[in-house]
């Protein structure tokens, strides 16, 4: 019993990790990114479609991102829905492409872009910690019933702590990486 709880922990842990990537991921950074534009969608055949369902999107360099439209006719559609996504860029099309110039952070927006990562990676930790309260009480619960030795039940205790502080250093470094890719001028 004390495994399988243990099991589910990791499992759970992976999840917020995960999340906490995923959700770091969309924060923009002075680089261009792909996965800035992940939210946005297009209106195809009144359809609301993700970007990259419709379009290649291609980094050719660190500031710039460029949209190709499978089909030319989407280009002021692909504008439309950038421009409503309010990333702070201004996209500008010609005839094949549509080039997304992502321009400097300031320093007032990267402090609040550091505010949002850690807004995030303090929804992360959470996260985790709900998965060991799960852990916890399961683990108890089993201890209470009979179903598990109570010796076993404060050894599994000992290791969800343990796996809890792993994941919360392993937050703090996610959280740290980004911000300061986020500081880098």
């Amino acid at each position: 019993m004390v495994n399988d709880v243990l099991k589910a922990l990791d499992g759970d842990i992976a999840k917020a990790l995960e999340a906490l990537n995923r959700d770091l991921s969309k924060v923009r950074t002075g680089r261009a990114n792909a996965t800035m534009l992940d939210g946005i969608r297009v209106d195809y055949y009144g359809t609301p479609t993700p970007l990259n369902q419709v379009a290649n999107i291609s980094v050719p360099e660190p500031r710039m991102l460029i949209v190709k439209p499978w089909e030319k006719r989407l280009i002021p559609e692909i504008e439309k829905a950038i421009r409503a996504a309010s990333l702070g860029i201004n996209p500008t099309a010609d005839s094949e492409v549509v080039r997304l110039p992502i321009p400097a952070l300031t320093a007032d927006r990267r402090k609040e872009l550091v505010k949002q990562v850690k807004k995030h990676a303090e929804d992360a930790k959470v996260a985790v910690r709900k998965c060991r309260q799960t852990a916890r009480e399961t683990l108890e619960g089993g201890g209470k019933s009979g179903k598990v030795p109570e010796d076993d039940v404060k050894k599994g205790l000992e290791k969800i702590q343990t796996k809890i502080d792993d994941a919360t250093k392993q937050v703090d470094v996610i959280s740290d990486k980004k911000q300061a890719e986020i500081m880098e001028v």
